[in-house]
């Protein structure tokens, strides 16, 4: 067995024994460009590419982007995390601020305060936790795509887009034109959008990203995969023509029997409607589900399929055996899934990295759920090993050392050099309200991550730590 594969069971094995931990955090023409900034009570602006339409054609005024070519330049991308699902740690004051610590994720938010609370909380969270400016500055950084999540919940079907329910109760809609806002500013600074479906039907792994904590995942049950086409479905429809590359669905839990036994022909019949929609345009990515890509050898490979990719999720914290690593562990053990990763892409599909962090703790408030504590002080569970404080790793730099911030540099390009050697990379996250050893944004402030992602102090890490 591979060391990837290694990881992904035991790392599966310990997912599926706490559910609740909360990082395990993605055209038939090139349409017209989304204008029109949104209101409290916003009208969508939407370009038509084939398909439903809702709102109004815009005319076209910002710039084309070019093609991006993929397999010959890396992906340099930082996701967008926490904007259209939430994620208790990656915004706390907004749970803090409902006064119900119940409230623990978006589905628990719509189901336990008032629909008209509720939206205005959100509306005002859609509004301000990514701006304009936060599309400016990820491309002064020197990056070339972003990746942002949307919630099934988000996706405003209407009885003529689905034989099923159009009810997401007690989710609470409204996120779809501040995507498609998001999308117009994308395009006006030339950054490439992944798409992912983060929350699909009951959802896919029970993770709080999901948009709902729970320890029993329903998707794969009853009517959740085929809503989840007809969710692709109408994304791919009236916006595929403003993404570069659609994920058909974000960290499906395969160690769970039924998404494992489901999970390859759901991958094969999303890719296809893709393909029927799109044509060859649109990137498709899928995830590994935690098996290890390994699981994945000769599937949607050339030239049965083409256009794929296979997103993997590289963290170190969220296992004991991982976690007690120290620093120069650590940036060995990146190395290691380096060669691992790229033997896998070299002889089946294009590969990414496509979520990571700089952090080697799980120090980070609620980053395992809303009143679930950390690993590595010994908070997260009774009798557990501890392995030292969470001072100086977490929330505001102020606190870090030099020492710290070293590492923080050396495991940003250790990571950054496994994306370089297969097809890309995205750092999760872009932003944090008090966890700056998971912001891209803190780290270019800080110092530990460049302001030039190609500019490297360590340029043979793994030359050195492999």
């Amino acid at each position: 067995m591979s060391l990837i594969s290694v990881q992904a069971a035991i790392y599966g094995i310990l997912l599926l024994e706490a559910s609740f931990s909360a990082a395990q955090q993605c055209i038939l023409v090139k349409p017209n460009v989304l204008n029109g900034v949104p209101t409290p009570a916003p009208t969508p602006t939407v370009v038509q590419t084939g398909g439903t339409q809702s709102g109004t054609i815009a005319p076209s005024t910002t710039p084309t982007l070019a093609p991006f070519a993929y397999g010959k330049d890396p992906i340099r991308s930082v996701n967008l995390g926490g904007w259209f699902v939430l994620e208790p740690w990656i915004t706390p004051t907004l749970f803090q601020n409902t006064n119900n610590s119940a409230i623990v994720d978006e589905y628990t938010l719509g189901q336990m305060l008032d629909h008209d609370v509720a939206l205005g909380i959100l509306q005002n969270h859609w509004e301000t936790w990514f701006t304009e400016d936060d599309f400016a500055d990820i491309q002064a950084a020197g990056l070339n795509h972003v990746r942002m999540q949307i919630g099934y919940w988000s996706v405003p079907l209407t009885s003529s887009d689905t034989n099923y329910t159009t009810s997401v109760s007690p989710y609470i809609p409204g996120a779809w034109p501040y995507l498609l806002q998001a999308l117009n500013w994308a395009r006006k600074y030339q950054l490439h959008v992944i798409l992912d479906l983060h929350g699909a039907p009951g959802s896919q792994n029970g993770y709080d990203n999901s948009g709902q904590r729970t320890g029993n995942p329903l998707w794969g049950t009853n009517t959740t995969v085929p809503r989840t086409f007809d969710v692709i479905n109408f994304i791919v429809k009236n916006i595929g023509g403003m993404i570069d590359m659609f994920e058909l669905i974000n960290e499906p839990a395969a160690y769970v029997g039924t998404i494992n036994a489901l999970l390859p022909d759901f991958y094969k019949q999303g890719y296809q409607l893709v393909r029927d929609i799109a044509g060859d345009d649109l990137q498709v990515m899928i995830h590994d589900g935690f098996l290890g890509v390994q699981s994945w050898t000769n599937f949607l490979t050339y030239p049965s399929a083409q256009g794929v990719f296979m997103d993997f999720h590289e963290y170190q914290i969220f296992n004991t055996f991982q976690i007690e690593m120290n620093f120069t562990q650590h940036l060995q053990y990146s190395c290691q899934v380096l060669s691992s990763l790229k033997s896998f892409a070299d002889s089946n599909i294009f590969t990414v990295i496509g979520e990571w962090t700089a952090a080697p703790t799980d120090c980070a408030k609620w980053l395992n759920g809303r009143g679930v504590g950390a690993r590595w002080d010994g908070s997260w569970q009774p009798n557990q090993p501890t392995y030292g404080s969470c001072t100086g790793f977490t929330g505001n730099m102020s606190t870090f050392s030099d020492s710290y911030k070293k590492f923080l540099r050396q495991y940003w390009e250790a990571q950054v050099q496994i994306g370089e050697a297969i097809q890309g990379w995205g750092f999760w996250t872009w932003k944090a309200e008090n966890a700056d050893d998971w912001s891209y944004q803190a780290g270019l402030k800080g110092g530990w991550i460049p302001q030039d992602p190609t500019q490297m102090l360590y340029p043979n890490m793994c030359g050195q730590n492999g």
